[in-house]
């Protein structure tokens, strides 16, 4: 399976599931934090995806692998 466009709601339950917690929220911007301090910025618009480019941004934030990542997208 390859990283595709993904719904914002869809990539925010993946970061709960790995312990993310909604840190605030700045306009369309969730600041998500997880307890050993890492950060990552998810944007939220209607009707919108997130790109694969961000998508792997987001993953490097979190300090996860692609497929780890891919494989709770799928459980989901």
């Amino acid at each position: 399976m390859s990283l595709r466009p993904t719904p914002t709601k869809r990539v925010i339950k993946v970061l709960s599931k790995i312990g993310f917690k909604v840190a605030r929220q700045r306009g369309s911007h969730l600041i998500l934090k997880h307890p050993d301090g890492r950060l990552t910025v998810v944007p939220i618009h209607a009707g919108e995806d997130i790109g694969r480019g961000l998508l792997l941004k987001i993953i490097k934030d979190a300090k996860m692998s692609k497929e780890q990542f891919l494989k709770l997208l799928e459980d989901t």
